[in-house]
């Protein structure tokens, strides 16, 4: 079993705490986003092939990853690095910070241990097409020898995502459109060259109607990239998050409206003042990340996978 921690929100830079907590008891219980009963996801390490993080900050983090590494757990760190302007990432480090938490992960752990993740591409006046291109390019030469893969995205127009982007453009004064398919294949190409001079493969995530030359399929879960981490073949079966999906079979431990980084186009959260509220509930020794609200019972005696599938990861909160 893979476990994903957490394309739902961001627990290495705002629950690492938690997350300790849990590898210590061996089990997280989860909430299923979709109604029924929680479920119970075991965290020992008979249990658990490999880990997958997705974060915007890694530092918090370092002595978590150190004690995973310590338990014999393979990981993959899936980190978003993207340099938007402030109205649209209000509390990510800067772009030169990431960078060096993703050196210096990759120098520890190997270069394959990290993916780097340019997503979701947004077009903003702030970011027009030519602004990716430029701030794509600069990234690149950063990481040039660092890893092997980034992972691009068009930003998936969602209702919560339309209306927490009107909010950024209502605060800042900047207009954001989706492009049509063929704009954003252009752009796609462009950067799949900028990656391959600089030895990066370029893979799109979830969205295979805009695939086009020079761009790879992503799996952001990728048993097969952990069973070289490891060093030893997993046996786990392939199984699409979503049909456009191209990741293998894993669980999440995360829970949504629940990352408190403000960035404007997340669909993992619906309101930022929820999420905060909601993280203030949040307590590192409790069994679930998020308590329920109200008065639901937070009892779990299940241990089913959520029988709707999650949505897809590339636009989330890491």
């Amino acid at each position: 079993m893979i476990v994903s921690a957490s394309y739902r929100t961001d627990i290495p830079a705002l629950y690492g705490a938690w997350f300790m907590s849990r590898l210590q008891a061996g089990f997280a219980h989860v909430h299923n986003p979709y109604g029924g009963p929680p479920t119970t996801v075991p965290l020992s390490r008979s249990a658990v092939d490999a880990f997958v993080f997705w974060t915007r900050n890694l530092a918090p983090f370092a002595p978590a990853l150190d004690a995973v590494a310590g338990r014999g757990f393979p990981f993959l760190v899936q980190y978003t690095v993207t340099g938007y302007p402030r109205p649209l990432e209000r509390a990510t480090p800067t772009p030169e910070v990431a960078i060096a938490h993703i050196r210096a992960t990759a120098a520890r752990y190997g270069s394959g241990t990290v993916v780097w993740r340019y997503d979701p591409i947004v077009c903003t006046t702030l970011t027009p097409p030519e602004w990716h291109v430029s701030t794509f390019a600069r990234l690149a030469r950063m990481l040039a020898g660092t890893l092997d893969e980034v992972v691009v995205s068009w930003c998936q127009i969602y209702r919560k995502t339309a209306r927490n982007l009107d909010a950024a453009a209502r605060a800042s004064g900047l207009t954001w459109w989706d492009p049509e398919d063929e704009e954003k294949r252009a752009l796609l190409a462009r950067l799949a060259a900028i990656a391959a001079e600089h030895g990066t493969r370029l893979t799109l995530c979830g969205q295979p109607n805009l695939q086009t030359d020079g761009v790879g399929e992503a799996r952001c879960i990728d048993a097969d990239r952990l069973s070289r981490i490891a060093g030893t073949p997993f046996s786990i079966r392939h199984h699409a998050h979503r049909k456009q999906c191209g990741c293998w079979a894993s669980r999440d431990i995360g829970a949504y409206d629940s990352c408190t980084q403000g960035c404007a186009y997340c669909y993992a959260v619906n309101s930022p003042a929820a999420a905060k509220r909601r993280h203030a509930r949040h307590d590192p020794q409790a069994e679930f990340l998020i308590p329920a609200a109200g008065n639901v019972d937070q009892s779990c005696s299940s241990t089913r996978r959520p029988a709707a599938p999650p949505p897809a990861a590339s636009d989330g909160c890491s």
